[in-house]
């Protein structure tokens, strides 16, 4: 190359997964920014915009950010000083790079990002393609396909490819909900937290969504009940073991059902004292699961008379999830390596 000309970096293949996103502090205004980005997303409230965003602006982001900054409280890192899903997420992408980097050599480089929050999808990208990679891999880390998230992060995704001056080949992964290998790490998860103990109930929670989704299209349902029914084929446990509910609930509208919250508070009151809860729907542990379910959730099962409540972790950086999801990517590089 001629002595003026800018350097050029080697061509490298970017590895990018996401997750849905974190505020940066507990604050107000910390949780204020977060829930604004996050709840004025139309794939996730998809409701007009003059009629959602008065709503949004002047009642709910006035007092919803105290509400969340104290629940994001309960669980904060403090000493990393950030979310247990921002440290989770972190550790998943480092252990990823380790694995990539042993089968691939330095031609891979593998970063994370968030949906809402830092570090954005806009970062990020840009990042990688002055790193020099003229292709990358977009890896939602979201097992069931949704809208609301799936959907919305790829959107983010070629938002952030449409500011490059120089735009990578891109391709993003589709949903793994019924891949064996995640459904075994699934089931090795289950026994490892309850050892050879089956519960009366197991109780598969998944984030919810209005049941309007489900009738425009949307295939989440139908892949959470197939996730629930092929973990409990891979645990051999009888039918009738396993539920699968819906969490997270907002809003007026009919979401899907049954609600975790009450479902567990009526297995209770049922008479059945020995419930654990799984949550195959995140990748990583965050509000929804260490606050939410092993917070809210078990309060009302304890409340209604229940006595024993195990809460199974999300697969996170576990040994057998990377190695799931090494083999995720290493499918979908075909070509590139």
């Amino acid at each position: 190359m001629p002595a003026d000309h800018p350097a050029v970096p080697p061509a490298r293949i970017g590895i990018l997964i996401a997750n849905l996103g974190t505020p940066d502090a507990t604050d107000y205004w910390s949780m204020r920014r977060y829930l604004n980005e996050f709840l004025s997303d139309r794939r996730v409230i998809d409701y007009p915009r003059w009629k959602w965003q008065p709503i949004l602006q002047g009642i709910i982001l006035t007092k919803r950010p105290f509400t969340s900054g104290a629940n994001y409280r309960l669980i904060w890192n403090n000493e990393a000083n950030e979310s247990p899903l921002m440290t989770i997420t972190r550790n998943q992408s480092a252990a990823l790079a380790k694995a990539a980097a042993a089968r691939w050599g330095d031609r891979v480089m593998v970063d994370f990002c968030m949906r809402y929050g830092n570090p954005s999808t806009a970062s990020v990208v840009a990042r990688m393609v002055r790193a020099g990679c003229d292709r990358i891999l977009f890896l939602p880390l979201y097992p069931q396909y949704a809208g609301a998230t799936t959907a919305t992060a790829n959107d983010q995704f070629f938002r952030a490819l449409m500011a490059e001056k120089r735009q990578p080949a891109s391709r993003t992964v589709a949903e793994y909900f019924a891949r064996p290998d995640y459904i075994a790490a699934l089931a090795a998860s289950v026994r490892r937290t309850l050892g050879e103990r089956i519960p009366q109930r197991l109780v598969a929670s998944y984030h919810g969504m209005p049941i309007r989704y489900l009738t425009e299209g949307d295939p989440y349902h139908c892949q959470c009940q197939k996730t629930t029914r092929l973990l409990r084929d891979a645990l051999g446990w009888p039918e009738g073991v396993i539920d699968t509910t819906f969490q997270s609930v907002f809003g007026r509208e009919e979401w899907l059902k049954p609600y975790t919250v009450k479902h567990v508070a009526e297995l209770a009151r049922q008479g059945v004292t020995d419930i654990a809860v799984i949550s195959p729907a995140f990748a990583a542990d965050c509000i929804e699961t260490l606050e939410e379910i092993n917070g809210e959730i078990r309060d009302a099962y304890i409340h209604a008379g229940g006595k024993d409540f195990t809460y199974i972790p999300c697969l996170n950086d576990d040994p057998e999830h990377i190695a799931m999801l090494t083999d995720l990517i290493a499918d979908n590089l075909g070509g590139w390596v």
